[in-house]
């Protein structure tokens, strides 16, 4: 899988779309995560499974079917790169151990100090969450930890599906 995943960034370099995750699913499904800065088109989504449908069957890949999409308003956060660029977003992280009793956490990315010279790799990076309470509420809580301690973390926006009321 690690080299379908290295083999796939490889044939994405140079398009304008970042990699987010490969999935090999039931029944032959590929499924190809992409994003971008800017958010993902259909079009992106066009180009980039032009690429790899030739350049899998180039490499002999095996597979029934290729899905191309975008991560979708809950997209994973995996790397320091993906906590930077949405600091200030809503959150939910899960940790590797339980801090006070509790391994999830929902609440505001902070944007942290760039200029942390103590990490000396990524696993080492800190960053910070402003918790929420169970009512989605702003806590005065902050917690703090680093790109290692992470087991999984995720956007967590909310949604209102509610409308105007006329």
């Amino acid at each position: 899988m690690a080299d379908l995943l290295t083999l796939t960034q490889e044939a994405l370099s140079g398009m304008g779309v970042e990699l987010i995750d490969v999935e090999k699913a039931p029944m032959g499904l590929l499924r190809i995560i992409i994003d971008r800065p800017e958010g993902v088109r259909i079009e992106d989504c066009e180009q980039v499974s032009k690429q790899l449908s030739r350049v899998y069957e180039v490499e002999n890949i095996d597979y029934r079917r290729l899905e191309v999409t975008s991560p979708g308003v809950d997209r994973p956060l995996r790397t320091a790169a993906d906590f930077q660029r949405f600091a200030g977003h809503r959150v939910e992280v899960k940790l590797r151990q339980a801090q006070d009793n509790q391994k999830v956490f929902v609440g505001c990315l902070l944007p942290s100090a760039s200029s942390d010279e103590s990490a000396s790799s990524e696993a080492d990076m800190r960053f910070q969450i402003a918790l929420e309470d169970a009512n989605a509420k702003p806590t005065d809580k902050v917690l703090s930890f680093t790109h290692g301690d992470i087991d999984r973390a995720k956007l967590n926006p909310v949604l209102d599906f509610k409308g105007k009321k006329r």
